[in-house]
């Protein structure tokens, strides 16, 4: 029995598009997670005061919009940028969790093609570069989150050595 292929990034079966969506359990009030995740927003970011479009304390929201760099490799194994694509992240805090969403990822182009047109092997203008690309995006956001959940864990209180 043939199975289908499953993509290489999370598509919202609602919708269609793709979505890197996670709900996180981490011990914290609400304004202990949102300054946690401010730290990282300034530490992951090279210019987070551009990046975020919102930073909202009272609700828990802090939402941005940024982009990341795509490449091809050559035959020689040269490392050559084949264009950005942009994304929005949401980062929604409670006490004791957190949810990130990212979604409205397109392919920087005068047009802002939505990314979702990699997922289309039928596509007359298909490459097979475009899963490299799909890969490179969820590579990407496996950092991302992985970085993100590294930043949020609450810092380690440290005893004092008392000889």
């Amino acid at each position: 029995m043939a199975q289908e292929e499953q993509p290489i990034v999370p598509v919202d079966p609602e919708t269609g598009l793709i979505k890197f969506r996670e709900v996180v359990d981490e011990k914290g009030t609400q304004n202990e997670l949102f300054n946690r995740c401010i730290y990282w927003v300034n530490d992951f970011y090279a210019n987070p005061t551009r990046v975020t479009t919102i930073r909202d304390y009272n609700s828990g929201r802090i939402e941005g919009k940024h982009n990341i760099s795509i490449y091809t490799y050559t035959n020689d194994s040269a490392k050559k940028q084949a264009g950005t694509v942009d994304y929005v992240f949401n980062i929604e805090l409670k006490h004791d969790k957190y949810r990130y969403t990212i979604t409205d990822l397109k392919i920087h182009t005068k047009t802002r093609t939505p990314a979702e047109k990699w997922l289309n092997k039928n596509d007359p203008d298909y490459s097979p570069h475009w899963d490299e690309y799909l890969q490179q995006i969820a590579d990407f956001f496996a950092e991302w989150s992985s970085s993100l959940k590294t930043k949020m864990k609450p810092e380690v209180k440290k005893t004092k050595d008392d000889w």
